[in-house]
């Protein structure tokens, strides 16, 4: 009676009770153990107790530890005999469709538990292959683990395998194209399980095992970076965020919150996007101390006010007009903005005795084609030369830094969003040119960048990214087509439109080996550049803006050639004024 008691309240206090048997794995065999060695805990504690009293034990030790081990075997076989039983008798569909599980570890045994129990499909899961050695040849839960590189094609065809899906969470990006490639040969769908980290309540269910999207594929390992330095540099500042409701500035605003400044400024013309990622930081980051502000860089009196005002002591600057087609028709909004917005707020980090301000620029400042890559270009000349003149004088003072990377994967108007809104439309794909190339990297990744900039820099340095391998545009359609179950052709087509106005046919390297200087990581680099005067920048620079201002489109843009001499326009109307020049 003693001991079935002791059992009772072990049972209770575990909550043993509470799983669903149908669902049986081996945590509930763990929460088994737990349960009976509470229970037997219990009893010895209680036969302890009365042979220090009575001098006498109430249950003999050798039936606690027979009980014990017979509850264990008797508690977790039942259930799984429900569990087969349940199976065996409520099967709604014919089990047909083959499922590979890219991982045998206990990720990937979670996936086929929560494949074989779901009976709404017909899926199952006929094995699992992997890469660790030690597991090949194995059998995991019934069926086996096969090698997951000189095997895979034959596998897919061999086992008639419609489906695999990848469950190994720190898989190197190139070993998970191997994968999809190989797949997408064989006509296999690709999908994948998320972090664990985004697991509801800690388990996963079968409708979070997605797609695999194109942006797991073009990105790259993750870069460590010195994020104990990026802490001690953020902590308890007052951050301010321009271009915070872009997708690089929100980016920003979600590391750097992580980091526990005092305060978050973020600036933004745009109202309702500015208030979603306000919304954002407060409710789902959890971070208070956030102050949304609504204006416009090129607005003087109004930055002037706010820095005045907040007193920040970091600025991340990636307010700008980015589109390049757009800028070649609206070029004074882009020297405008670019330009004269980043004169504005440079000259207010001086005035009110900011610590670093870090400049987001792009590879398109590098021998531009365009008026937008021409602005930033311009931009990065000022915020130099204004660096290099105020710490020859006073190193103590505004820290000003550059980073310049290439295309943004998944930012807004960019051309992944743009693919994937053209397949769910049913096409066509629109590529301006079967032989266009550009760089990619991942929002995060980006971010990491400018946020590592901000600690590592002293100032007057334009910090770039070891870019890796360009990729052609046509490819990249190609393998979202794929991804997405479509056949080209004859699902859906691919056309092709010419280049716009100011688009290079091919993204240059953002610079040589032997232009850059390495720093402590090799990924990140220093470009070597030429320090322009500031009087003279400056006198350019407000020549420029005063044209800008009078509306005089022509003039405008020649004064930005005669500042940057290796911008030449392409299919563009300001062609003109490169042949005027040369003629």
């Amino acid at each position: 009676m003693i001991y079935v008691i002791t059992g009772i309240v072990a049972i209770f206090f575990t909550q043993s009770y509470s799983g669903i048997i149908r669902y049986t794995s081996l945590q509930d065999g763990l929460r088994v153990v737990y349960t009976t060695t509470f229970g037997a805990g219990l009893a010895t504690l209680y036969n302890i107790i009365n042979i220090s009293i009575w001098d006498t034990s109430v249950i003999p030790f050798r039936i606690i530890i027979i009980s014990y081990f017979a509850s264990v075997i008797f508690l977790f076989s039942y259930r799984l005999v429900v569990k087969y039983l349940y199976n065996y008798f409520t099967k709604s569909f014919p089990k047909n469709k083959n499922i590979l599980v890219f991982g045998a570890g206990e990720s990937g045994q979670i996936t086929k538990q929560i494949i074989d129990s779901d009976k709404r499909t017909s899926a199952r899961v006929v094995g699992f292959i992997d890469d660790n050695k030690k597991v090949i040849g194995k059998v995991i839960n019934g069926i086996n683990v096969y090698g997951g590189r000189a095997d895979l094609g034959i596998l897919l065809e061999t086992l008639r395998i419609q489906e695999v899906i990848i469950s190994v969470q720190n898989l190197s990006i190139e070993r998970k194209n191997e994968i999809v490639n190989e797949c997408l040969n064989y006509n296999v769908k690709i999908r994948s399980v998320p972090g664990i980290e985004k697991w509801v309540k800690g388990e996963l269910s079968l409708n979070q095992i997605k797609e695999v999207k194109i942006e797991e594929l073009l990105g790259r390992d993750s870069i460590e970076l010195n994020n104990l330095m990026v802490r001690k540099e953020i902590t308890n500042k007052c951050v301010l965020v321009t271009g915070a409701a872009g997708s690089i500035g929100a980016e920003i605003v979600r590391q750097v919150q992580s980091y526990n400044p005092k305060q978050l400024l973020l600036i933004d013309q745009a109202e309702s996007p500015l208030y979603e990622i306000d919304g954002k930081v407060r409710h789902y980051l959890k971070f208070g101390n956030v102050l949304p502000v609504v204006g416009d860089i090129t607005n003087e009196d109004r930055m002037d006010h706010i820095f005045d005002v907040y007193r920040p002591d970091i600025v991340f600057h990636a307010a700008a007009y980015k589109h390049v087609p757009m800028m070649e028709n609206n070029p004074i909004e882009a020297v405008l903005c670019n330009v004269g917005g980043t004169k504005i707020l440079a000259d207010l980090a001086v005035k009110y005795h900011v610590e670093k301000f870090v400049m987001i620029s792009t590879d398109k400042a590098v021998n531009p084609t365009n008026v937008m890559g021409a602005s930033k270009r311009i931009a990065e000349i000022y915020v130099q030369s204004l660096n290099n003149y105020l710490h020859k004088n006073n190193p103590n003072t505004t820290s000003f830094i550059t980073t310049r990377f290439g295309n943004v994967l998944g930012s807004n108007g960019s051309v992944i969003p743009l693919f994937r809104d053209q397949i769910k439309n049913g096409g066509p794909l629109t590529v301006t040119h079967p032989e266009v190339t550009r760089f990619f990297m991942t929002i995060p990744e980006a971010c990491q960048l400018v946020l590592e900039a901000g600690t590592m820099g002293k100032g007057g340095e334009i910090f770039i990214f070891d870019m890796g391998q360009s990729i052609k545009i046509i490819d990249l359609a190609k393998k979202m087509i794929q991804l997405s179950g479509l056949e080209l052709g004859k699902d859906i087509e691919i056309v092709f439109t010419g280049l716009r106005q100011g688009e290079k046919l091919f993204e240059e390297l953002l610079l040589k080996k032997e232009n850059t200087i390495p720093t402590h990581h090799e990924k990140i680099l220093i470009a070597k550049d030429s320090s322009d005067d500031y009087h003279t920048v400056k006198s350019q620079i407000e020549g420029l803006l005063e044209v800008s201002v009078s509306k005089k489109e022509l003039e405008m843009v020649s004064k930005m050639k005669d500042i940057i001499p290796e911008f030449i326009s392409k299919i563009s109307k300001f062609e003109i004024l490169d042949r005027k020049s040369s003629s």
